[in-house]
């Protein structure tokens, strides 16, 4: 089920691509060490230390068994070198202590499991005291008029269907609970594949949780469109004002 995850919604290649630039718009510079909170398969991680060779990452995250699977495929896809340079740490976030480093990220709404304000605020303080003095931490979200909708999204891969279900909401709380399904061709389904308990955090919140945790700034980061296929064009630049779609992506960057 890991391996369709990563099929389905990570982009490893592309997300290195966006945190270079945004390194290079805020310190003129790309990063070379990296902590990737939540890492699950460490699907980043990975690809960062083969990105460059001075590259370092940390990934971290509480489950045994998707570390063991992220251990696997390193032994396929990286050298011995480049696995020099990748520390997996079996950790709480919240009190794990790893060396200084430059960035710190937060993918594919891991936060969003912190449903009190006071959660999320511990953790972008522990973020922030693992940052180095110039350090960036990089996370996204997202929302849209469609983030409130019990609904579910098809998209058809190769070899199978990507089932986005939007199983719960409650406006009153915020909670919502999604789940992953996975269709293929022969008829047959992994049903429930993945779950998530979170809280629909909007972009606001997050921004003044980040100017309250000690960062100096709060950056967000919206994709720009394809004039052709009005679809994301995977360029994004930083902005005061974002569009009122039905869905959207965002990046949000802590600077310290």
């Amino acid at each position: 089920m890991h391996e369709l995850y990563e099929l389905s919604v990570q982009d490893p290649e592309g997300e290195i691509d966006t945190i270079d630039r945004i390194w290079k718009d805020q310190r003129g510079r790309t990063a070379s060490s990296m902590r990737e909170d939540f890492c699950g398969t460490a699907a980043v991680a990975r690809e960062w230390v083969k990105k460059r060779p001075e590259n370092t990452a940390v990934g971290v995250d509480l489950s045994t068994e998707v570390l063991e699977w992220c251990r696997t495929r390193i032994d396929q896809n990286l050298n011995d070198e480049e696995s020099s340079r990748l520390n997996l740490i079996e950790g709480d976030v919240l009190n794990t202590k790893t060396d200084p480093v430059e960035t710190v990220l937060a993918f594919n709404f891991s936060y969003f499991l912190f449903k009190k304000r006071s959660q999320v605020l511990d953790y972008f303080k522990t973020v922030r005291d693992q940052l180095e003095d110039d350090g960036l931490f990089i996370l996204d979200a997202y929302g849209g008029s469609d983030s409130f909708l019990e609904m579910e999204e098809d998209r058809d891969l190769d070899g199978f269907t990507y089932v986005w279900d939007q199983h719960h909401y409650d406006p009153v709380t915020g909670d919502v609970v999604n789940h992953i399904h996975f269709k293929f061709p022969d008829g047959t389904k992994i049903k429930n594949a993945f779950t998530y308990h979170w809280r629909l955090w909007t972009l606001p919140e997050i921004q003044e949780l980040l100017l309250e945790a000690g960062f100096s700034r709060a950056a967000v980061y919206w994709e720009g469109t394809d004039e052709e296929t009005d679809e994301g064009n995977g360029v994004w630049t930083e902005v005061d004002e974002g569009e009122a779609c039905e869905g959207w992506v965002a990046y949000l960057v802590g600077i310290k």
